[in-house]
């Protein structure tokens, strides 16, 4: 009689072993992950991203053994895969699930954080990188190279000390640390990107000046795609209403809108970060208003557990890719050359980030007039510090640059490429385990920094009375016209949400839907709909 095949070496037609082998592991280190982040809840100096990050490297270390240190290639880390099917939902679920009323509150603050900040930070470290790296011996890197690692390292990765922070106790920071993560993110991809459009064969003026015109284009179209699918989204939920016969179709129309509008902007070469990001808010404030109290469950929590799962993912992947054999052999550094870089990258990482983050601070502090909205010096630390970490959009940009580099050469691309993984894990292991001890130190708990409701704000009850007086005196209009203008100038965002407000109310949510639309499917109960706000 003969013995049956192994079940190890039988592969069907259709499916690889090899694929079938590393999707288990990856699926096993998914499960572990997420169960043993349950079991260390509590651990102040434990959080699910380190975790994650930790399991990489222990099955990186594994496989390295059984492989006899020959390679770590389970799954490689993929550009493709990561800013084509991780980050998309990340950054959805991030604009979706955004407070808005707290986020464009301090819009201004987070916008600057984001956008000036992230300018500061990549001229600081691209002007360093070139003063300092070409004296440790590094020869080959040309001018784009060392703008792009301005770009790369100015990506920050908030997640450790979002884990932290709470948006009920400390809603001004918690607000200003996330939007500006994820601002910064895109503005860094942004930077990435017109630095790889540009010519810098001769550098002047006219160059700094094509690049800033890049920048602001890719911005603002990205921003305005986003908002346009947003509002497509929503005014086909509210025209069609796909419940009154599937809440099924209604998920997946939201679901595929989102991601095309990622694949859009991508196809347009614009930012696919900031068109989706924008996307989301647009969704949460109108579309998902507009489709039945189930899909409204539904969708808040799918999105949710697809972007624990893809961020799980990437911080696995990042330990294991830590690991490759190959990459570290490209090199040919020393490990003399290889730590003075990383540190040299590190350093440059602490000063840019501190260049922006305090300057900034004190000078909105300046302008602010309300104590409660100002930032303290612990938190403007806190702030600091949140962006001090790297993560997976710094190692993707990474390959990105120097994985088929045509400028420098193989080894110094390979060492580039080493040195920033050295980055994220010294950042990640090392600073975020600290994190949580170091705010509930700095921070302490039942802080005063939350803003209170605009409702009971000063200048909101002047509102009420600017309009109540409107109304009565209609011949004066000249006289409100420069009242208004002066409440204007002195509370520029809380007149700004005001006046949207009253446009939302009257132009918007008749169109697009929104709070108060409330479709009912014929035969159900009528569910109550949570906010997403």
């Amino acid at each position: 009689m003969a013995l049956l095949p192994s079940p190890l070496h039988v592969s069907t037609s259709y499916l690889s072993t090899d694929t079938i082998v590393a999707l288990c592991v990856f699926f096993t280190l998914l499960c572990a992950c997420i169960i043993i982040g349950h079991l260390l809840e509590e651990n102040r100096w434990a959080n699910e991203s380190i975790i994650a990050l930790l399991l990489g490297l222990c099955a990186g270390t594994v496989v390295l053994l059984v492989t006899k240190f020959h390679s770590t290639k389970i799954l490689m880390f993929s550009e493709n895969l990561f800013f084509l099917y991780l980050l998309p939902p990340i950054i959805f679920n991030a604009g979706f699930q955004v407070k808005k009323k707290q986020f464009f509150k301090n819009f201004t603050t987070i916008v600057l954080f984001g956008v000036l900040g992230t300018v500061i930070s990549f001229c600081l470290i691209s002007v360093g990188a070139l003063l300092l790296i070409q004296r440790i011996g590094l020869s080959n890197l040309g001018i784009k190279d060392y703008l792009a690692i301005g770009a790369i390292l100015s990506a920050t990765d908030s997640v450790c000390t979002l884990q932290v922070l709470s948006q009920d106790e400390t809603p001004l920071l918690y607000s200003i640390v996330f939007g500006e993560g994820v601002v910064n993110d895109a503005t860094s991809i942004v930077l990435f990107n017109s630095v790889q459009s540009l010519d810098f064969s001769s550098i002047d003026a006219i160059t700094a000046l094509k690049l800033l015109g890049t920048f602001l284009y890719l911005f603002c179209t990205s921003t305005a795609l986003g908002i346009v699918v947003g509002l497509l989204s929503a005014y086909i939920m509210k025209t069609l209403y796909l419940g009154r016969h599937s809440t099924d179709r209604e998920v997946a129309l939201m679901m595929l809108m989102a991601y095309l509008s990622y694949m859009i902007a991508e196809l347009l070469n614009l930012s696919g970060i900031l068109t989706i990001f924008f996307c989301g808010i647009v969704m949460s404030h109108y579309t998902w208003h507009n489709v039945t109290g189930n899909s409204r469950t539904t969708t808040k929590h799918s999105f949710a557990t697809i972007s624990f799962i893809a961020e799980t993912f990437i911080f696995i992947c990042v330990g294991m890719d830590a690991l490759n054999i190959d990459e570290w052999k490209k090199s040919k550094a020393s490990a003399g050359t290889s730590v003075a870089v990383s540190s040299t990258l590190f350093a440059l990482v602490l000063i840019g980030r501190a260049a922006f983050v305090f300057p900034i601070a004190n000078i909105t502090n300046y302008i602010k007039t309300t104590e409660s909205t100002k930032i303290e010096f612990r938190s403007q630390f806190i702030i600091w510090w949140a962006g001090l970490m790297r993560g997976a959009v710094t190692i993707a940009l990474s390959y990105n640059q120097f994985a088929k580099a045509r400028t420098a050469s193989a080894e110094d691309s390979a060492l580039m490429i080493t040195s920033t993984i050295i980055v994220v894990l010294f950042s990640t292991v090392v600073f975020g385990p600290i994190t949580k001890p170091l705010i509930e130190a700095v921070q302490p708990r039942h802080s005063t920094l939350a803003i209170s409701d605009s409702t009971h704000n000063p200048e909101y009850l002047r509102f009420l009375l600017l309009e109540n007086s409107g109304n009565q005196s209609n011949g004066n209009e000249p006289f409100q016209r420069r009242r208004r203008l002066g409440l204007l100038m002195s509370h520029p965002t809380t007149t700004i949400h005001y006046f949207w407000r009253k446009f939302d109310d009257k132009f918007m949510r008749p169109v697009f839907g929104g709070r108060g639309f409330v479709p009912v499917v014929p035969g159900s109960a009528p569910s109550e709909a949570e906010e997403v706000s």
